[in-house]
């Protein structure tokens, strides 16, 4: 799931996929706006068929963080 995350990430903001670790944080090491974020959240529900809660995005805040996120959400733990 995390490559996949990567895969995403690098649709939306100018960064080599070998540069995001789990504890990259989107806003101050990836360089992501607010928009950019929101964007990628689309994409995410599409990929891994799952409905992203907005109030739990909010702390969200790390490449990591998504990816616990997003596992406890599809079920893959």
């Amino acid at each position: 799931m995390f490559e996949k995350l990567v895969n995403i990430i690098c649709n939306y903001v100018e960064v080599e996929p070998e540069n995001i670790h789990p504890e990259s944080r989107f806003m101050e090491d990836l360089g992501f706006t607010s928009f950019d974020f929101m964007s990628m959240l689309g994409e995410v529900e599409d990929e891994f068929d799952v409905e992203v809660e907005q109030s739990e995005v909010m702390n969200i805040r790390t490449v990591g963080e998504a990816v616990d996120y997003l596992e406890k959400l599809s079920g893959e733990n």
